[in-house]
């Protein structure tokens, strides 16, 4: 018996529990991101998912699990002959955030491949999962190269590795499951729109529902085989109840009135594409097998709208995932079918017991999934569960001891942000090897070959011309005697590749009084707003650090939720004095920790001024000192000059000079502005290539 936690056993989260067996019902769906705070049981529930899966039949000795009953014909162990195969149980693949590409499609022996012409196949992780769970836990975290990869496979059902004129295909259908936690980074809204659902999770504020969540968790991890048997009966039955819901989908009939209402729905709240279309009346048709009908229900639709829709509303990092929900039920109650019979509350609201005189759930509990007839009302969860009240509003900003306080005496209120522009790209000098990203020159993994090298361990990518090169001279002492090139592992030759990586773009933001007009302070919110967006774009961290009165404040220490530092920056009240070195002292500290944290990324500094530096003792001599304290290590800069007005007195660009960067006026910042398209950041000291 598995000592896995038991999926009937999760308590709450309804729609996320819904969720995934339609996917197990129907595969065809397109996974489900399930998006929430830390410690909401995310992965607990998602393992668990595997043991509900029926087993399947496999070809004995395939690596690629193919059905006997309808083997691949371009399967890379095949081809297979007809024959009952074997049966295993269902299986649930992890993709680990640090994984390699070759790890994830495979990889192939390109030593074998050159001297011997033999396609010598390594499969990798969507090999194993095909017919199973592929389950990505930080998706958001993954390398945007290989969530590429896997949505490519996911889509088309099928995986492809290419090396150098040599090429392996074999099938890849599997369910997919991504979980992330939106204070760490966001998807970007094209690979957002792959997930087939999507729900969002949040722990109970319910104090009896968080009280039985602890009891079960503390009763599985003294005894995980004695907790897992009280729960097999329910196990079984919702195991049973996949494999009916399966059986029936094909019969299930999606009329006419159904998919109007499905295209009016996606109409209504202008969702691009068609695939939120398609992905809707999949979903709907599984609700209705689930639930062990043949037709497609009002309700069936207002389900799907609501598992398939919220996500793809989000447009950039800084909108909202939700939907408006008096906007769909207005929307398919003018769509609807006159003759659809009316909705049976029985069937909505049941909990799948047969006795309902039971008064007794048995260990199913509050929070049980239901075995019998019950699709979970996506409103109806619990305060603070997933799909409760607040899943449809935008998630607050994580608190942190440095966020800014409300105005006090002597500050002005926040004001609002201009609208965002298109910024110029600020990059950092020299070559990096930092983490993928799209912002400054790096040594990666993709990108245009620029060089060979000798493989250190594992070769990955083949520079086929060197290694030529390399085993060309030495054909007659191996004694070459055919038409083939005798390949040695000392001939093969590592391609060495230059693209883009991410840094830690770090902001630095003058709050105080002379930045406190009103009309200023909304360019300079909305400039920065702008560089938040850029940087989201080239998948960068970054950091908000703000300076006013007697000190400067670590508003938002650095993440990749840019969308954090959006919350942090519009509520930035303004006022009081200026202390600039405060600012620049406070920023040296936050990127000597992150050296230490993560020394491959390196950062780009972005002060916010006019340039101005006030209260204290020598204020302006104790701005010097802190910049060229930053100059002197190197650290790429960008001062954006605030200053406004007839007469300028050119402050700006000189801390830009003392910080060993360049300044740029909040006109040049644009894009679109007559100074130029891209401005490059120079540093007094630049890293070795």
């Amino acid at each position: 018996m598995s000592t896995r936690y038991p999926f009937t056993a999760v308590v709450g989260m309804d729609d996320l529990r819904l969720a995934l067996l339609l996917n197990a019902v129907s595969p065809a769906v397109g996974g489900v991101l399930v998006r929430g705070e830390k410690g909401t049981a995310k992965s607990t529930a998602v393992r668990a998912l595997a043991d509900l899966l029926p087993e399947v039949a496999v070809v004995a000795g395939c690596r690629f699990s193919c059905d006997p009953a309808g083997p691949d014909d371009r399967c890379p162990d095949g081809p297979h002959e007809a024959g009952p195969g074997a049966t295993r149980a269902a299986r649930m693949v992890e993709l680990p955030v640090g994984a390699s590409e070759d790890r994830l499609v495979g990889a192939l022996d390109i030593e074998r491949a050159l001297g011997e012409g033999v396609k010598a196949f390594e499969p990798g992780l969507l090999a194993d999962a095909h017919r199973g769970i592929l389950y990505v836990d930080e998706v958001n975290l993954l390398h945007d190269h290989l969530i590429d990869l896997l949505l490519d496979a996911a889509a088309m059902g099928s995986s492809y590795v290419e090396r150098e004129g040599v090429s392996v295909r074999h099938a890849a259908r599997f369910l997919l499951v991504g979980t992330m936690n939106p204070e760490e980074g966001e998807l970007r809204p094209q690979l957002l729109d792959r997930f087939g659902l999507t729900v969002e999770v949040a722990a109970s504020r319910e104090p009896e529902q968080r009280v039985e969540v602890v009891r079960r968790r503390l009763a599985h991890d003294d005894d995980p085989v004695a907790f897992a048997s009280r729960w097999a009966a329910e196990e079984g039955a919702l195991r049973a109840r996949i494999v009916a819901a399966r059986e029936l989908l094909p019969s299930v009939v999606l009329g006419d009135a159904a998919l109007l209402q499905i295209a009016a729905t996606c109409a209504a709240f202008e969702v691009d594409g068609m695939r939120a279309d398609i992905v809707m009346a999949r979903t709907a048709t599984a609700l209705a097998a689930w639930d062990g009908r043949t037709d497609v229900t009002s309700e069936d639709v207002r389900q799907a709208a609501l598992l398939a829709l919220p996500h793809r509303r989000r447009r950039n990092p800084f909108d909202a995932p939700g939907l408006d929900q008096d906007k769909l039920d207005e929307t398919l109650d003018r769509f609807k079918n006159d003759n659809e019979p009316p909705e049976s509350t029985e069937s909505t609201e049941s909990t799948g017991n047969e006795d309902d005189d039971d008064p007794d759930p048995g260990p199913q509990g509050p929070g049980g999934p239901g075995g019998g007839g019950g699709i979970p009302p996506q409103g109806g969860a619990p305060d603070g569960a997933a799909g409760g009240p607040q899943a449809s509003q935008a998630p607050e900003a994580p608190e942190t001891s440095g966020a800014p306080s409300p105005a006090g005496p002597g500050e002005r209120a926040a004001v609002q942000a201009a609208e965002p522009f298109r910024t110029k790209m600020l990059s950092v000098p020299g070559l990096g090897e930092g983490a993928a990203g799209r912002r400054s020159r790096a040594r990666t993994d993709h990108g245009r070959t620029t060089g060979s090298r000798r493989p250190q361990g594992a070769l990955t990518k083949l520079h086929l011309a060197a290694t030529v090169q390399a085993a060309a001279p030495h054909q007659r002492a191996r004694g070459r005697s055919g038409r083939g090139l005798v390949v040695r592992r000392d001939d093969l030759r590592q391609a060495t590749r230059e693209g883009r990586e991410g840094n830690l773009v770090l902001f630095v933001v003058d709050a105080s009084g002379s930045m406190a007009a009103r009309q200023r302070m909304s360019a300079v919110k909305g400039a920065v707003l702008s560089l938040l967006l850029d940087a989201y774009q080239r998948r960068d961290k970054v950091g908000l650090i703000t300076f006013r009165g007697k000190d400067a404040e670590l508003a938002l220490p650095p993440t990749s939720s840019v969308d954090a530092a959006a919350a942090r920056l519009a509520t930035l009240p303004t006022g009081g004095r200026t202390p600039l070195a405060a600012g620049l002292l406070k920023a040296h500290d936050v990127l000597r920790v992150e050296r230490l944290r993560d020394p491959s990324r390196r950062p780009l500094l972005v002060v916010v001024t006019d340039g101005r530096a006030t209260g204290g003792p020598e204020p302006v001599a104790l701005g010097t000192r802190a910049a060229r304290l930053h100059a002197a290590e190197g650290t790429a800069s960008v001062v954006v000059d605030c200053e406004s007005g007839m007469v300028r007195l050119g402050l700006a660009g000189e801390l830009a000079r003392e910080l060993g960067g360049s300044a740029v006026t909040l006109d040049e910042l644009r894009a679109d502005s007559i100074a130029g398209l891209v401005k490059d950041v120079q540093g007094t000291s630049r890293r070795a290539a």
